[in-house]
């Protein structure tokens, strides 16, 4: 079959999955807003969105794309590295602005593959596993309080810092990936890829800043609650 025993098919592959990906760092990015403004708001999304056929079988597709984006990547760099040396990532008619991004992509894949496995053990285990275990205690007591955990994983320094590497990383792999993946399927031309490069840094900055602005937020709100409960104590 050609989408998989050729390299062009194989960059299709990794074209829509990135796609489908970018569409659901969207929605969860718009529903991380949701946090921003309301407690219980949040609680609702997430309760909504816990061990529900539907969001079991959402995630279970989310895990399929990500494995179906990764394994191809991996393909993909072997065989251009064995095709062309030093080369990373093939894309054509690589922009000197987007240079960096385009000989880094592998690189920047890991890094959010790692960030995904921390947010993984901080959110959904925590949350949606909890409840597909049906564990008892404290555990389930949280196991719908989205907001909870967001206070007590960015309330933390480290956390924070790390959330916002990662998040800098899928910055660079979706500004690139989303001009990159509209050319593969078609897309051409220097028109429309000046277009398509622009709409892109838009659109990733905006999903992101989603999410960045989460984790500032309350690692402000940390911030500035410790200071106040360290003047009261003092009082």
């Amino acid at each position: 079959m050609w989408l998989t025993n050729s390299s062009i098919g194989r960059k299709v592959i990794m074209s829509v999955t990135g796609l489908a990906l970018i569409l659901f760092l969207t929605f969860h990015g718009c529903m991380n807003v949701v946090a921003l403004f309301s407690r219980e708001g949040y609680n609702w999304v997430c309760e909504m969105l816990g061990a529900n056929w539907y969001a079991v079988a959402a995630t279970a597709g989310l895990g399929v794309l990500v494995l179906l984006h990764f394994v191809y990547a991996i393909i993909l760099t072997l065989q251009n590295q064995k095709a062309r040396g030093n080369s990373k990532y093939a894309v054509t008619d690589r922009p000197a602005k987007v240079e960096w991004a385009s000989q880094n992509m592998f690189v920047l894949g890991l890094i959010v593959i790692l960030g995904m496995g921390l947010h993984l053990y901080n959110f959904w285990a925590k949350m949606m596993l909890v409840e597909l275990l049906h564990t008892q205690g404290a555990a389930a007591v949280y196991a719908t309080d989205g907001y909870y955990w967001i206070e007590q994983t960015f309330s933390c320094p480290v956390y924070s810092v790390l959330y916002l590497v990662w998040l800098c990383a899928l910055w660079f792999h979706l500004n690139h990936g989303f001009w990159s993946a509209f050319q593969t399927l078609g897309a051409s031309g220097k028109i429309w890829l000046s277009r398509l490069q622009c709409i892109g840094l838009v659109y990733s900055t905006i999903v992101i800043a989603m999410f960045a602005a989460v984790v500032i937020k309350f690692q402000f709100a940390a911030l500035f609650c410790g200071q106040a409960c360290g003047a009261a104590c003092a009082n």
